[in-house]
């Protein structure tokens, strides 16, 4: 009997993934923000023509088992490219990424499973100037973005994925073999990547980056989401350094985080219940109970979040978002 499965990455830039001066290009409308892509992932190549990813990693696998033992086993897949359309007023440039040549390593065998390992990307479209230690000290070129993906299938036909490793920039969401998203990267550093990848700072160079990887929000949470950032009231920005709290249990609280990059811990009575990623709307307890916050939330990461007014939901939507959010019930 065969059993085949599959794991899939795809890299987009969100909104607000940049600050600082880096985020001018894209302010004044040069470059351009990504689309969230979808929660169910049904047409890779679709996605593809219509430009709303920058790369993307597709490992597929398949074992044959027999008497209850894996007798042989395969991988293919492949990496997609997208582009980078920079605009200059009414004209647009497009810029088409540059594939690195595929890295498999060789299959792993254990007692009753096979783990395949595949990584891919490349150079991005736009060209970008960085410090170099030699003359003349400033060298144009474009970074290096990929994913590695890990994908292990038992003899009963099971099967695990990994985000093993990536790029710092931009964000990676992982997608099940029924294209289900289960996990997503949490933490983007454009800087330390803009700066850094490149030559050996790279798989290809023998040096992939570990990739910190967070649970998935509902999809309630990427709906509510996209009305808090692309709504009529801006939020406001902050920015929480790793190790302070957002919020303590206890305190006074009538605003809606809704975590942007990194990944908070939530605290009830001094207890870690959860870790939370990108995507998820937290301090809606507070809002409906009472006014004081239920839970501290720790930074275990650097973290960027977008502070909303209650009045940004509808009630009945908080509502479910608690429900879901009640961690110390379950």
């Amino acid at each position: 009997m065969r059993f085949e499965s599959s794991v899939t990455s795809v890299s987009w830039i969100p909104s607000e993934a940049l600050t600082g001066l880096f985020k001018l290009p894209f302010d004044l409308g040069i470059g351009h923000y990504d689309d969230p892509p979808p929660d169910v992932l049904d047409d890779l190549e679709a996605l593809q023509a219509a430009h709303r990813f920058r790369f993307a990693n597709q490992l597929r696998a398949w074992v044959e088992v027999s008497d209850g033992r894996i007798v042989d086993h395969g991988q293919s897949g492949a990496g997609h490219m997208g582009v980078t359309i920079a605009r200059l007023g009414p004209k647009a440039v497009t810029f088409t990424a540059i594939a690195l040549p595929e890295l498999r390593a060789a299959p792993e065998v254990g007692d009753g499973w096979v783990r395949f390992q595949q990584t891919n990307g490349g150079r991005t479209g736009t060209p970008m100037p960085r410090r170099v230690a030699r003359a003349p000290f400033v060298q144009i070129t474009s970074p290096t973005a990929w994913t590695t993906l890990a994908l292990t299938i038992h003899a009963d036909g099971g099967a695990e994925r990994e985000l093993v490793g990536a790029s710092s920039f931009p964000r990676h969401w992982v997608y099940d073999a029924d294209g289900a998203l289960v996990a997503k990267s949490g933490l983007i550093d454009y800087k330390d990547w803009a700066l850094r990848a490149f030559g050996d700072h790279s798989p290809w160079g023998d040096r992939d980056s570990e990739a910190v990887v967070t649970q998935v929000e509902t999809a309630l949470e990427r709906e509510l989401s996209t009305k808090i950032m692309r709504g009529g009231a801006r939020p406001r920005m902050r920015k929480v350094s790793a190790g302070q709290s957002l919020v303590e249990q206890g305190d006074e609280g009538h605003e809606l985080f809704l975590l942007l990059d990194g990944v908070l811990r939530i605290e009830v009575d001094g207890a870690a219940l959860a870790e939370v990623g990108p995507g998820a709307l937290l301090g809606e307890r507070a809002i409906l109970e009472g006014g004081r916050r239920t839970s501290t939330m720790v930074a275990v990461t650097p973290c960027r979040v977008a502070v909303a007014s209650a009045e940004q939901v509808d009630t009945e939507a908080l509502v479910a978002v608690a429900r879901a959010h009640r961690r110390e019930d379950g």
